[in-house]
């Protein structure tokens, strides 16, 4: 992902790139850790009220030279500061995952920065992408004065990305902790590692991500804000970015792109348009650059050079479908429910549901739901997933399984099937999201008639020939 990121901009960078300098700096911490930095500044004399700045942050995993090609589109007239995070590259200390310990670095950056001759003060912008996203509008909502921002793929409420309806999406979380190694992990993580992937111990999970998000504060903010957000981003979804819109008193912009986390890859297609649309919104709020645009756009899927534009959130319709049939299984098993041919192509947008009659017993504990659709000709295509805890019920219940909020196309006759189970892989191997995670053998549930209310999009934008 680095790789195609690096070569992606590099392309845009091709005759564009301006004069600047480029120095390696220390920056030491209050607790005596050192962060990996690198700052570039433009060649020509900064201007009487000092240059302009953005700092910018890498995701989880990462470190700051994934970021070079993108800092080198801004340095012809800003200054950028792109810097290793706390347990991340040739930076010393461990990684708590935007923790308080992280934020205390985010503001000292922010003032080390601001207290440089040549930049203003005033003038300082943020750039984040994933965890970096996560640090900056955490940072943002804690009283950091950042002049403008730009978040790309993050959450905006951690518990809510990651343990939708109380159930870990162990298999994403899985993944992004072992993106780092365990030695660099602090040990607030830690401790809380193996309760995050089986769904245990909730409350404690829920303070954890509590420190980390910035849902809860973001009506106060008056900063500039603009949103990228992924169509199809299973980690941290379309939701994350369109609840923390909703709730910005300042300028805002919600960009809805073709990138994002699995399945989905960061760059996408579109990203000429998203460097783009950046770049103005740093140019109109560092700046003084005049912009228009409007509040909302989202890019189709396949991408084909051009995004809808909308005054606010894309309008949809509710699409019900009845999916008949009784079934009982153990741990192991599945239930599958399939529906006619679609009589029209729909493109969905938002987060579907699905309700269902079932009766739990022996200690079944979760219940997973993917949606897929299969086109009369190619793949079948995951169209959204979620789970339910189903933890401490027994008996019969209404359940409703919210699945994520996406956006994805689907072909006129295809055909829509549901997999109900306790885990993702029912639906493939090769589905990751929710681990088959173990039950007790005695565990059972006996699934009734499926509801599936799908929103889809009033006037599809995606194409496909």
């Amino acid at each position: 992902m680095v790789v195609l990121f690096a070569c992606a901009l590099g392309l845009l960078a091709t005759g564009r790139a301006s004069a600047f300098t480029k120095q390696g700096l220390s920056l030491r911490m209050d607790d005596g850790v050192t962060l990996a930095a690198t700052l570039y500044e433009p060649s020509a004399a900064p201007p009487p009220a000092g240059l302009p700045a953005i700092v910018m942050f890498h995701g989880l995993g990462g470190k700051r030279q994934d970021l070079d090609f993108l800092a080198q589109q801004f340095a012809g007239s800003y200054a950028v500061l792109t810097f290793d995070a706390r347990g991340h590259g040739q930076s010393g200390g461990l990684v708590s995952i935007d923790g308080p310990r992280e934020i205390a670095d985010t503001r000292a950056v922010f003032g080390g920065l601001a207290a440089r001759p040549e930049i203003n003060r005033n003038k300082i912008g943020a750039w984040g992408l994933s965890l970096g996203g996560g640090a900056v509008l955490r940072s943002l909502v804690e009283g950091v004065p950042w002049a403008a921002v730009e978040v790309l793929q993050t959450w905006t409420d951690l518990y809510q990305a990651l343990a939708p309806q109380g159930l870990a999406k162990s298999g994403a979380i899985f993944q992004f902790l072992n993106s780092v190694p365990q030695s660099r992990l602090d040990p607030s993580v830690l401790a809380i590692r193996d309760d995050a992937i089986a769904s245990k111990n909730l409350a404690s999970l829920n303070a954890f991500a509590k420190a980390r998000s910035s849902r809860p504060l973001l009506s106060k903010v008056t900063t500039p804000v603009m949103m990228f957000q992924g169509r199809r981003d299973f980690a941290f979804d379309i939701g994350q970015a369109t609840a923390g819109y909703r709730l910005l008193k300042g300028p805002k912009r919600l960009y809805i792109g073709d990138f994002g986390h699995s399945p989905s890859t960061f760059p996408g297609p579109d990203i000429a348009q998203v460097v783009a649309q950046g770049a103005a919104w740093f140019g109109r709020y560092l700046q003084g650059v005049p912009l228009t645009t409007t509040p909302v756009a989202l890019a189709p899927n396949p991408w084909r050079g051009k995004v809808r534009a909308y005054t606010g959130l894309p309008p949809t319709r509710r699409l019900s479908l009845e999916l008949d049939g009784r079934d009982t299984i153990t741990g192991a098993g599945k239930v599958v429910r399939k529906g006619r041919p679609l009589t029209r192509m729909v493109e969905t947008f938002g987060s579907a549901e699905v309700r269902v009659t079932a009766r739990l017993g022996g200690g079944w504990s979760h219940l997973v739901a993917v949606l897929t659709a299969k086109p009369p000709r190619g793949n079948e295509v995951v169209v959204s997933e979620g789970g339910l805890n189903t933890s401490g019920l027994s008996g019969t219940h209404r359940l409703t399984i919210r699945l994520l909020d996406d956006a994805t196309l689907i072909r006129r006759r295809s055909r829509l099937r549901l997999t109900l189970a306790s885990n993702s892989l029912a639906q493939s191997p090769a589905n990751l999201l929710y681990l088959d995670l173990p039950m007790p053998g005695s565990a059972r549930v006996t699934l009734g008639s499926v509801r599936l209310v799908l929103p889809v999009l009033k006037t599809p934008i995606s194409v496909v020939r």
